[in-house]
């Protein structure tokens, strides 16, 4: 595996990769790798002659208040883990080289960023979808893979590259959950003592909506009102939002159908942990 922290080198590693004919998949993270990152890589493994993860934790994508300092950086298990998985670039790029001096460029995909999270992470997804396209540009992939976990992020970055005609297929793979239920994410590690058992409520709000629906539900006030009921039991869960929204779109649905999702953000703690699940 071989490590590149500059920009410029990463892109020509990558344009003599796709000279040579070769497909490149790429698999961007900001590290604190679980195994639903391993599941993208995987998966990039499978379908691609190169495969390249980014590890970059994004300034541009925190808010004033939230936790960029404090985020996971454990990169030498992050390294192990890439090698053990066959990576062939692991590009670690610093936040200089991402933002030199006098940086001015952002990408805004309007109308799906400020919904959902975007409402109370403002800017998040203008930097979310900013450093996506640097990547893109650098890695120049064939595909790019993503989790259904941040499934808002998926949708932005789907309609960015549809939007400005990139040449890369967006991939959106199944959310991985630990036995108990919980999505995997790398903010797990900051739930501390019971607050753990308190996140499962996550999971069994999206299990309670799935029996409702399965049950003939189809109105979204009523389930909405049922999934608050059950979270509010919890009494470490403050809810940021319960959404059922049109999975292309991200806008409120008027009746439950097959293109319907549900999604939820709830704080635990002082952890904000996001879930869903698509609906038929």
């Amino acid at each position: 595996m071989k490590i590149i922290k500059d920009a410029l080198a990463m892109q020509r590693a990558a344009f003599a990769e796709k000279q040579a004919g070769k497909t490149v998949g790429l698999v961007p993270t900001m590290g604190a790798l679980h195994e639903g990152h391993l599941s993208l890589i995987r998966q990039a493994r499978r379908e691609n002659d190169r495969v390249v993860v980014s590890i970059f934790v994004n300034p541009a994508q925190f808010g004033p208040k939230e936790d960029l300092k404090k985020y996971p950086r454990p990169l030498k298990k992050d390294l192990a883990l890439c090698r053990k998985e066959g990576v062939d670039y692991l590009f670690h790029p610093s936040p200089e080289m991402m933002y030199p001096q006098g940086y001015r460029t952002f990408v805004e995909v309007e109308g799906l960023s400020g919904l959902l999270c975007g409402r109370s992470r403002p800017g998040h997804f203008r930097g979310v979808a900013t450093v996506v396209l640097k990547l893109f540009n650098l890695a120049l992939p064939d595909t790019a893979y993503f989790g259904k976990k941040d499934f808002q992020q998926a949708v932005v970055i789907k309609r960015m590259a549809a939007d400005l005609n990139l040449p890369v297929k967006i991939k959106a793979l199944p959310i991985i959950r630990e036995a108990s239920g919980l999505a995997l994410s790398s903010r797990n590690k900051y739930l501390k003592g019971k607050e753990r058992a308190s996140a499962l409520v996550l999971n069994r709000a999206l299990l309670l909506a799935k029996m409702l629906i399965r049950g003939g539900l189809r109105e979204p006030k009523r389930l909405e009102s049922r999934i608050k009921m059950l979270i509010e039991k919890e009494k470490q869960a403050k809810i940021d939002y319960i959404e059922i929204v049109d999975r292309a779109t991200l806008e409120p649905v008027k009746k439950i159908s097959a293109g319907t999702l549900v999604a939820l953000a709830v704080q635990i703690g002082k952890t904000r942990l996001i879930d869903n699940m698509e609906a038929l």
